[in-house]
């Protein structure tokens, strides 16, 4: 049966030549469309279901993607496209021009289909890939991106070359001529392209990082990276977009390491009044006798200095305070920090510890505590950050010591108060 099967039925039927013509084409047509429902009917409900029946069934998990990318639909598009394709050669007129038309716009058919079947398939590999490997598929991710674009680029070269009638290589040799214009039209998914694959070689961004970078004003979690674009969401839940090669040409921090190290640091200073400042009496060493964190090193520190004050030969150096060893005030409380720190089941004691004092300011001498916290997420972080600071100001004036702060109105009217008491009656 070919397309002059209908015509010739029509004419010795009794059907004039110019309406067995047109009448014998849209004959063909309808039947031809009457096929192609049929049969995506037939592959799209029943061989489909069946076949994806059968992955989902399956001991195996690497198939899963491609059932979730549609890669399996797409392809089953290759049927009534064939279908179509061998429809036309049958039941039309191979020198008419909807013949010719109808041609092309298979070929191209043909062309869209493999293309959309490919994407769906590279769009796969990265869980498969996860899947199979374990790993994060952040390195993949950029040449399955460089890969679609090569895809869409080749299936339109193609797709002009059908219904241009030109060769593809021809086509090819002019955007080969163009290449000054390709450069600049494609120059972010260039860099894009060459930003991922450093990112992903040297391994300084992956998915679920927290990223920060203030030039962008991005602070957050990494949710995505392409070719193209990282997205961030930051902790007001906001989306930050950054183009990916700005990671490799821009400075950013990246906090995995932090989360890698098992600790969160906590660097934050005590501004202590300098006025406040003195040597210990017998009394406040008495009371703090019983303190339990400071017991172990009041009773060091007190043979150390009673060993070194032994020391001195002359009756006239042990009457000298100024000869003697005594301690202050501070450094008992520097001891006590260190003490309640080592105490604090919060701190990760394998890591940083420090607590030092920082050259005198302004605003007093500052205490520093450099430690590093065992809890890493962030609200819990800075209530332990919280309750240490607490607990360390409310200490201070057991030590005769007061955290510096700036005067404010209420420190000016208690002075006037304090210089002009109210006359008494």
């Amino acid at each position: 049966m070919d397309g002059h099967y209908t015509y010739e039925l029509l004419i010795s039927a009794g059907v004039q030549p110019e309406g067995a013509e047109y009448l014998s084409l849209g004959i063909n047509m309808l039947i031809i469309l009457a096929m192609v429902i049929l049969a995506t009917l037939l592959v799209r409900n029943v061989l489909l279901k069946l076949f994806l029946n059968v992955i989902r069934t399956n001991r195996y998990r690497w198939d899963d993607p491609l059932i979730d990318s549609k890669f399996f639909i797409r392809v089953s598009w290759f049927v009534p496209v064939l279908l179509i394709h061998l429809s036309i050669d049958t039941l039309l007129p191979v020198d008419s021009s909807t013949y010719i038309v109808l041609k092309r716009i298979m070929k191209a058919c043909f062309v869209i289909v493999c293309v959309l079947s490919l994407n769906a398939l590279l769009s796969s590999l990265t869980d498969i890939y996860r899947l199979l490997r374990k790993k994060r598929p952040e390195m993949l991710q950029g040449f399955v991106d460089a890969g679609k674009i090569a895809l869409y680029i080749i299936g339109a070269i193609f797709i002009v070359s059908i219904f241009t009638g030109t060769s593809p290589w021809g086509i090819l040799s002019i955007l080969g001529g163009l290449t000054a214009v390709t450069m600049l039209v494609f120059k972010d998914t260039i860099l894009g392209f060459v930003a991922s694959i450093q990112l992903s070689s040297i391994d300084m961004v992956r998915v679920g990082d927290w990223l920060e970078m203030p030039s962008y004003g991005a602070d957050g979690d990494v949710i995505s990276m392409s070719i193209h674009t990282v997205r961030v969401q930051n902790w007001d839940k906001t989306i930050t977009t950054i183009p990916t090669y700005a990671l490799v040409s821009n400075a950013f921090k990246n906090w995995r390491g932090m989360s890698e190290s098992g600790g969160r640091r906590i660097k934050r200073s005590l501004y202590i009044d300098i006025n406040t400042i003195g040597w210990c009496d017998e009394e406040m060493l008495e009371k703090f006798q019983s303190v339990n964190l400071l017991d172990d090193y009041l009773g060091l520190k007190t043979r150390e200095i009673d060993e070194y004050n032994k020391q001195l030969t002359l009756a006239d150096d042990r009457q000298n305070n100024f000869n003697l060893r005594r301690q202050t005030n501070i450094g008992l409380f520097r001891a006590y920090v260190i003490a309640y720190l080592k105490n604090n089941p919060h701190i990760n004691q394998e890591m940083t510890f420090l607590v030092r004092q920082l050259s005198p300011t302004a605003e007093g001498l500052p205490l520093e505590i450099y430690v590093f916290s065992s809890e890493q997420r962030w609200a819990p972080y800075e209530a332990i950050q919280a309750d240490i600071f607490d607990h360390l100001f409310a200490a201070l004036p057991e030590f005769n010591l007061r955290a510096f702060q700036n005067p404010t109105g209420y420190d000016f009217r208690n002075h006037q108060h304090a210089s002009h008491p109210t006359p008494q009656s």
